[in-house]
């Protein structure tokens, strides 16, 4: 059976908060996110944050018990297979507050 790839956004989808600060966690989509990860998916935060917003928001995650296989890029493999990393992300599954309403129960396990 194929592992997902999945790319999921930080705020408004992770955290309930607008950048650049940090708020509520999005219980639910943590806990399927880190079922997945342990499954063999691969997990990739994929965020306009960068810099300091962007490790505030790694740290935050790590503290909620989710860690990625990759930050706003593609996974290694990826990168490996086409020669470079593409700025279109590939994966399975895009989670993002613009697409899908985190409030909303998806079962992606």
């Amino acid at each position: 059976m194929h592992n997902k790839t999945i790319a999921v956004d930080f705020d408004g989808t992770l955290c309930y908060s607008l950048w650049p600060g940090t708020g509520e966690p999005n219980i639910e989509l943590i806990e399927e996110l880190i079922i997945c990860r342990k499954k063999g998916d691969k997990l990739i935060l994929w965020t306009c944050r960068e810099g300091e917003a962007l490790q505030i928001a790694i740290d935050w995650c790590k503290e909620h018990g989710l860690c990625f296989d990759a930050v706003n890029e593609n996974l290694p493999d990826v990168i490996s297979l086409f020669g470079n990393d593409s700025r279109k992300i590939s994966c399975d599954l895009y989670i993002d507050d613009k697409s899908w309403l985190p409030n909303q129960r998806l079962s992606i396990v």
